[in-house]
């Protein structure tokens, strides 16, 4: 059995758990059981620090996706099918403090880290779920792109330290969109700590600005 299944394997039976502790309601409209955000998040949080979304090859993951039968895209069809992905991620992520870059034909979401977690936490803000969920129906259209999750922090606490906390940021996200159905060979993970800053990290401002996790959309060419 491959890690990326044992890892999904376990979230299952720790969300199997979940439904019959203090973390469940029920549904009033079905009357079926119904974890809540808060413990879908507590979860997550713990599954990344064991190893959720841990990081895989672009290269390896490609193969695999051509292997299984994913195909691939080809000359002015990957920017059509960019645009059109772009198009409707921008639609529905308007107004919600993520920003939506395109870069060639790749398209970058920033995620703010104040937007996204608690301080100096890897559990998803529940608030945030509802955001997470509209990328991962739109990303779940669009099986030809692959998702790099990244994790970024500031410069404040020590490097090993900063660089642990932005790997779990990063797997707890890949965690939740694997949760919400994107195929788990899709999405690779990793932390850069405080390594790629995007503002002097002197000032405050700056300061919230580098801590982010970026959702780097990649088109699946041959």
């Amino acid at each position: 059995m491959k890690r990326s299944r044992v890892v999904l394997f376990s979230l299952s039976l720790s969300l199997a758990w979940a439904l019959t502790s203090t973390g469940c309601t029920t549904d009033p409209y079905t009357g079926q059981p119904k974890i809540s955000k808060t413990a879908i998040g507590a979860l997550l949080g713990a599954g990344a620090g064991a190893g959720i979304g841990a990081l895989a090859d672009r290269n390896h993951a490609r193969g695999a996706l051509i292997g299984a039968g994913a195909g691939t895209l080809a000359g002015g069809a990957v920017g059509a099918y960019m645009d059109v992905q772009e198009a409707k991620l921008r639609k529905r992520l308007a107004g919600t403090g993520v920003g939506v870059t395109r870069a060639g034909n790749e398209i970058v979401l920033n995620m703010p880290g104040n937007v996204t977690f608690e301080s100096d936490r890897s559990e998803i803000r529940p608030t945030f779920f509802d955001v997470l969920g509209s990328v991962a129906l739109v990303v779940g259209e669009y099986k030809k792109t692959l998702i790099e999750v990244s994790g970024h922090t500031d410069s404040t606490g020590s490097a090993s330290y900063n660089q642990s906390l932005s790997e779990r940021r990063a797997a707890s996200v890949g965690a939740y969109l694997i949760h919400q159905g994107v195929d788990s060979r899709r999405v690779l993970t990793q932390g850069f700590g405080e390594t790629r800053p995007l503002a002097d990290n002197s000032s405050a401002e700056g300061r919230q600005l580098n801590r982010r996790v970026e959702l780097r959309l990649v088109p699946l060419t041959a």
